[in-house]
């Protein structure tokens, strides 16, 4: 029973010193912890490991960050059954904002007269495309080109905006490739980074001159409804 006790002490001791608490010593000796605490009290209290100050963060924030998320998930889905069905008006409008927002314009310095359209947002490329498809732009005038990092998946984001378009990667154009600088630190990497995805339009002049129209049109009714 002594030399029982002894070596449960000397192990109790062994654990502290390789910075276990109190309650992991009892939970793997089975002893009460005013054992330990006699035992080991002598003995420095142990530094946090950093792994252990990282487990400690999560378990204290974890139960903030999931109603974070469960409260944007249904904030977010309530907003999106607001929007319901989109009219050909409403999808019309939608098209013409997004392009002028993102899409390329001719400038007084560099005329070019062309619907280009890039962005690394499926959800945008899908709204485009659904645009182009109202304003009558056959499939066989839409050309695609992938645009990333050399450091990433070419292969895996050519499939991914191959499929999102419905296309083959054997149609699409030659991928320009952004060389990779090891001085920058970018945010854009993982899986989820598939680059960017170029869409342009052939024989798009007198589309591109129709857009510029519809949106002053739309800058001009917005002015005078005030």
């Amino acid at each position: 029973m002594v030399q029982a006790k002894t070596e449960l002490r000397t192990r109790a001791r062994e654990l502290r010193r390789a910075g276990r608490t109190y309650d992991e010593i009892v939970a793997e000796l089975g002893v009460s912890k005013s054992s330990v605490s006699l035992w080991v009290r002598d003995l420095p209290r142990p530094r946090a490991s950093p792994e252990r100050m990282h487990a400690m963060r999560e378990a204290r924030w974890a139960p903030y960050r999931a109603f974070r998320d469960r409260t944007r998930k249904e904030a977010r889905e309530a907003a999106e059954r607001e929007i319901g069905t989109l009219t050909d008006r409403e999808l019309f409008l939608i098209g013409v904002g997004l392009y002028w927002a993102e899409g390329a314009k001719s400038k007084p310095y560099r005329r070019s007269e062309e619907i280009a359209f890039v962005n690394s947002d499926p959800g945008m490329i899908q709204v485009f495309l659904a645009w182009l498809t109202l304003l009558g732009v056959e499939p066989e005038r839409r050309r695609f080109r992938v645009m990333i990092h050399d450091s990433a998946d070419v292969a895996g984001a050519e499939r991914f905006w191959a499929d999102l378009v419905g296309g083959d990667v054997a149609d699409f154009g030659k991928t320009t490739l952004k060389r990779h600088n090891p001085k920058t630190v970018r945010k854009n990497v993982g899986a989820d980074y598939r680059g960017c995805l170029v869409v342009r339009v052939r024989q798009g002049a007198d589309l591109y001159r129709r857009v510029e129209g519809w949106w002053y049109g739309i800058v001009g009714a917005s002015v005078r409804s005030k």
